[in-house]
């Protein structure tokens, strides 16, 4: 089969696994993140394109979130896609080892990706976190799962994990300071970081704007 075989039947096949998810992992996350990496593979150059566009669109096959908190269902549904296939093997190492790795699990741990694809994907992924599509994201995962728009008594997490906030419960707009702000400071690659810096201005104006409006000073 060849390249463009491969990304034609991942990318049908991904789109009709999360046609109907409801909490911002959905197929457009993944197409988003498949657009993004397309585009910030062409301006860091030198990248496996067939690795960034198979890595891109699987990256979310099994969500860690679906699994407390691992990544492992993840690459093993990765590789066995791509075996059925007939991918190569190199190609299959590849992928597995990016979307075992992509995920945010804390601030206090870095992702482990060694590879200029593996770090256009998560960069991808995370800038599909943050901005305006972040924010659209982050309050439909939140009604999604019954969190609290906000509630300014309970602070948010110092130590954040998905499996910590699940089990306080947080409110949606603690996950700004849990995670998406600090996203903008993980970026690996010169374009992921120039396009996180816009969107992460626009959180801190969405953010600004939310408060006021809170406390009925607009």
């Amino acid at each position: 089969m060849n390249d463009q075989k491969l990304i034609e039947k991942t990318a049908d096949f991904i789109k009709n696994k999360f046609a109907r998810e409801g909490t911002g992992h959905d197929w457009w996350h993944i197409y988003r993140v498949w657009q993004l990496s397309k585009y910030i593979a062409v301006k860091e150059k030198g990248a496996n394109m067939l690795v960034v566009e198979l890595a891109s669109l699987l990256h979310d096959i099994e969500d860690h979130k679906l699994h407390d908190g691992s990544s492992e269902p993840g690459a093993v549904a990765a590789r066995a896609w791509l075996k059925s296939l007939g991918a190569d093997e190199q190609t299959i190492a590849h992928v597995e080892n990016i979307v075992r790795n992509i995920s945010f699990k804390s601030a206090d741990i870095k992702n482990e990706l060694n590879t200029l694809e593996g770090q256009i994907v998560h960069d991808a992924d995370k800038i599909d976190a943050i901005g305006a599509i972040g924010i659209a994201r982050t309050f439909s995962f939140g009604g999604a799962h019954g969190r609290l728009i906000y509630d300014p008594d309970q602070p948010h997490l110092k130590h954040y994990t998905y499996e910590l906030s699940r089990a306080e419960n947080t409110p949606v707009i603690h996950h700004f300071y849990e995670k998406l702000l600090l996203l903008q400071d993980r970026m690996f690659t010169k374009t992921g970081k120039q396009m996180a810096r816009h969107r992460h201005v626009y959180m801190e104006k969405f953010l600004k704007e939310f408060y006021a409006e809170w406390e009925g000073k607009i």
